[in-house]
């Protein structure tokens, strides 16, 4: 378990000319290349519907693609690799278990010892910032305090890539800001690479080192938005900050071209097949 100033660090993700589709029909990705740096917080936006929860079930290895690879250290990735972390929408917790209960539950599934497994989930409770709260029962926590309870379940396992869909999509404003500084203070603690799923342009500017805004199927990267705003990060000073409004107003542009694209339904994208086929021929 590291101490205070250790930090688990971070690997390389890779994706190298991937393509996917459901059932062979509806093709989300068609030749998906992107380079996570290790350490690196990368978030993804896009409108509804155009694969970024989809690219985090390849990421993760629940989905295979049909062509091409994703890898983490230079191997094809895996649901069981421990190296891997996925906190989800909404908390996936257990109501019978206590709070240090949930955060103890994938230690218990590998076998480790009781007194080993409560020692190093107290530790990511209190990074959390829910000590006091561990014999609460799930329905006695609020929404924000379940969701620290997934990411402290979450971090427990110490995976070195972490990836995050929405987590915080379903907290008030006020919960979720906070829950950014929390997160943005965890990863700078522990170091590890992130992948985070958004829908809120705000909350992707004030987390990330890049930003990937995804286009509609079958696509990939519309755009790759590097950062410069300066870590760390504090609130109300960054977010009103130029720089900030200025990446906000060049990415709500982005996301009205990407909104506007077309196609979206199987026979548009068909047809725009057999065209991309035509002008190749030629």
């Amino acid at each position: 378990m590291p101490s205070e100033s250790e930090r688990i660090g971070g690997e390389n993700l890779r994706i190298d000319d991937l393509w996917f589709s459901y059932g062979g029909k509806l093709s989300i990705y068609e030749g998906l290349n992107l380079d996570v740096r290790p350490g690196e917080f990368l978030g993804v936006i896009g409108p509804s519907g155009c694969g970024k929860t989809t690219l985090l079930n390849l990421l993760a290895g629940f989905y295979e693609p049909e062509e091409g690879a994703v890898t983490l250290r230079g191997q094809p990735i895996k649901p069981e690799d421990p190296h891997l972390g996925y906190v989800f929408q909404q908390p996936t917790l257990f109501p019978w278990l206590s709070a240090i209960e949930n955060v103890e539950f994938g230690l218990r599934m590998q076998g480790m010892g009781e007194a080993e497994r409560r020692e190093r989930a107290q530790h990511y409770f209190n990074l959390v910032g829910l000590m006091g709260f561990e014999d609460y029962l799930i329905v006695r926590l609020s929404g924000g305090m379940q969701q620290r309870v997934n990411l402290a379940r979450a971090l427990a396992m110490e995976p070195t890539l972490l990836l995050m869909d929405e987590p915080f999509g379903a907290l008030d404003a006020i919960t979720r800001e906070t829950m950014n500084d929390e997160l943005l203070r965890i990863w700078d603690t522990l170091g590890q690479t992130v992948l985070f799923i958004t829908h809120d342009i705000d909350e992707a500017i004030y987390l990330s080192d890049r930003i990937c805004v995804l286009s509609r199927p079958p696509g990939g990267i519309f755009r790759m938005l590097d950062s410069e705003l300066p870590r760390p990060r504090h609130g109300p000073t960054t977010r009103t900050g130029e720089r900030f409004w200025g990446y906000k107003k060049s990415l709500i542009n982005d996301i009205a071209e990407v909104t506007a694209q077309r196609p979206t339904s199987e026979e548009e994208i068909a047809l725009l097949k057999r065209r991309k086929k035509i002008e190749e021929s030629d």
